[in-house]
């Protein structure tokens, strides 16, 4: 199955699956799941920690799988405390995007890689809270 093929619905129901066939529910808690995720990153880090930015970008076969699943176990956890908090990935990812999609607009960030902080310090010091003087 591919991400095509696939709906995040179908992978919660097969990660609760998973999870109830083993008597695992006592252990997957919200504090559990987001330590969980925590390490995973981590070691997902830990792929990438020595590496130069070239290099990072030009992996090997065996890395991309290594790499691949740390990142499944980030999306599994992820998948399962959806599941405990009962709540809809689609839903939460989206209205994410917008809220950033309002925090980063595309005509004062595009090329920049500043936190959203630093456009709204700047529009407060302009005077102006709507758009940036200094920016062209």
């Amino acid at each position: 199955m591919t991400d095509a093929q696939t709906t995040l619905q179908e992978l919660k129901e097969r990660m609760a699956q998973f999870v109830r066939e083993r008597d695992w529910e006592q252990y997957h808690t919200p504090k559990n799941l987001s330590m969980s995720i925590a390490i995973e990153a981590a070691e997902l880090m830990e792929h990438f920690q020595w590496l130069t930015v070239e290099q990072s970008k030009n992996l090997s076969p065996e890395a991309l799988q290594d790499i691949g699943e740390e990142l499944a176990d980030i999306v599994i956890y992820s998948l399962s405390l959806s599941n405990f908090l009962g709540l809809d990935l689609s839903e939460v990812v989206l209205a994410k995007m917008e809220k950033n999609i309002r925090k980063y607009p595309k005509d004062k960030v595009r090329g920049k890689a500043h936190k959203y902080t630093y456009y709204q310090d700047r529009n407060q010091e302009s005077g102006d809270r709507g758009q940036d003087k200094s920016e062209p």
